[in-house]
């Protein structure tokens, strides 16, 4: 038998074993590349369909992304009848389909990775309440950290700090002092309102909806930042096109590494993160400064508050600086008070007053109510707190135009959820928006405007109860909502003592999620001063 013999300085040894190597690493990438896009999905999609689950079929790697273009694209083509409250349909247009078609608890597929809708108010409390720590929340790597990386991302024990540091920056009496705040913001906007007028007492067109992000974003930016309000006002404008950038990308989120393509999107986002984040630390590191040379005590906004916290918590663990939280951290938690602080708000009060337009015998009782309470003179906390009809109504605004339509959870190991064992990396979407049109829960008049089924509280507004979810369930319930339906509460009562509403002819009804559930046309209302 003959043998191969090299002669000596022959590359061919060399270039046989890297030839080896990289057909290695060519058939590793190539298992793996085919565990993440068929064989792991179709091994969950199996487990779940042999427990009589039923859904979309899995067919690639971009999951129901396309067929979710399309359904959102036939729903955005039409319109909602003025008066109809029923916007599942065209808001959710996946979740309605699946569910119409499958049940309500049904799959779906975000990428390779399994959705399972769950619709049970219990099932929903039980999940958000997370007792054993079975749930985790996605995680949305860059994207998440070029939004916000505040309290609401974190899990574990970075929670935890986190929500004991920032608490304080929202208990009832350092609310109450944000109130003048509020109330300036809320007299500038009625003030501007008053002087579009052309003179008498004629209706004239405002659109809402651009007046309310405005309103909001003025009430987060002196809410939080106080003296540097100027600063904040251009953080807010940068947050908005960063979550409009943002939710653009969302269906492309899937693909692995996708954020660190030099895309014209990507560039853009991670320009307003730099540009977000090099303000907030000026302003932070000058608000540090003032309060360690004992300059300062801002304890009337949320920065200040948020700061002298985290000193607080500091010195009452010897000072060690790892007891508190990092100015990175900090920052994360100013970016997050105006995504939530400044978008739910401006919605909520948008949608609120678009109902009452199309519902005017609950403009007047709730007109009357705050005129019987304030007279003509500013809101203070103790009036807010006694509006009874005012409080109904916000709520049941929430309930059918909920913000945030859907939250999402994923199993990080096999556990039991209503009879079904999950396997670990399933997604569990709780489609609140859903939740809150469910006939099954709240009855057969669940799509209309009803804000009486709130007149003895959440508790006995639904079959199933508790089943209303705006701001999540359980120990990681939104921290600022308070704060949000503070603010609220004051900017829809200074706008009944001073206008009265309806609907403009222009205005077209097309709630449709972007981030948060919005008026896709805009919200033009005629307002008609009072005497």
């Amino acid at each position: 038998m003959g043998m191969v013999v090299f002669a000596a300085g022959d590359e061919r040894p060399l270039m046989l074993v890297w030839a080896a190597v990289a057909g290695a690493v060519l058939a590793w990438c190539a298992v793996r590349a085919m565990e993440w896009a068929w064989w792991r999905p179709r091994r969950l999609e199996r487990a779940l369909r042999a427990q009589g689950l039923r859904g979309t079929p899995y067919r690639s790697p971009a999951g129901d992304a396309p067929l979710n273009v399309q359904l959102s694209a036939e729903a955005r083509a039409r319109t909602m009848p003025l008066g109809c409250h029923d916007v599942v349909p065209r808001a959710m247009p996946l979740f309605h389909q699946a569910m119409k078609e499958h049940g309500k608890v049904s799959i779906t597929w975000f990428g390779p990775v399994p959705r399972v809708t769950i619709t049970k108010p219990e099932l929903v409390r039980e999940v958000l309440s997370n007792k054993f720590g079975h749930f985790e929340k996605l995680k949305f790597g860059r994207f998440q950290r070029l939004l916000h990386n505040g309290l609401g991302s974190h899990e574990g024990e970075k929670w935890a700090k986190h929500r004991r540091i920032i608490n304080p920056a929202f208990h009832l009496e350092k609310l109450k002092r944000m109130l003048p705040a509020f109330a300036a913001c809320c007299t500038e906007l009625v003030d501007k309102w008053e002087g579009l007028a052309k003179g008498g007492d004629e209706p004239y067109e405002v659109d809402v909806w651009p007046e309310m992000q405005s309103l909001t974003g003025d009430v987060i930016s002196r809410a939080a930042f106080g003296s540097s309000y100027l600063e904040g006002k251009r953080i807010f404008q940068l947050q908005g096109e960063q979550i409009e950038l943002i939710v653009a990308t969302m269906n492309k989120i899937h693909i692995p590494g996708y954020i660190h393509l030099p895309t014209k999107s990507n560039r853009r986002m991670k320009q307003i993160a730099a540009e977000i984040e090099g303000m907030l630390k000026r302003i932070i590191a000058k608000r540090e400064s003032a309060l360690k040379a004992g300059e300062a005590s801002s304890d009337d906004d949320l920065l200040g508050l948020l700061l002298e916290s985290n000193l607080d918590h500091s010195k009452g663990n010897g000072g060690a600086a790892s007891s508190g939280i990092s100015i990175d951290d900090v920052i994360g938690e100013c970016k997050l008070f105006y995504f939530a602080g400044m978008e739910t708000t401006s919605v909520l009060l948008t949608w609120t007053m678009v109902v009452l337009s199309m519902h005017p015998e609950w403009q007047d009782r709730a007109r009357e109510e705050v005129l019987h309470v304030f007279g003509s003179r500013a809101p203070d906390y103790d009036g807010l707190s006694r509006l009874r009809i005012v409080t109904m109504v916000l709520y049941e605004v929430l309930r059918l135009y909920t913000p945030l339509t859907a939250l999402q959870r994923k199993t990080y190991k096999p556990m039991e959820l209503g009879g079904v064992r999950y396997p670990a990396g399933v997604v569990l979407t709780l489609p609140l928006l859903c939740v809150h049109h469910d006939k099954d829960v709240w009855g057969a008049d669940a799509d209309e405007f009803r804000p009486e089924r709130f007149a003895e509280g959440i508790s006995k507004a639904s079959r199933e109860a508790p089943a209303f979810f705006p701001f999540g369930w359980g120990p990681r319930i939104c921290i600022g909502q308070n704060f949000a339906l503070l603010e609220a509460k004051m900017g829809l009562s200074m706008i009944l003592q001073r206008f009265s509403f309806d609907l403009s002819p222009s205005y077209t009804h097309a709630p449709f999620p972007v981030g948060l559930l919005q008026p896709e046309h805009g919200a033009q209302v005629r307002l008609t001063r009072l005497n």
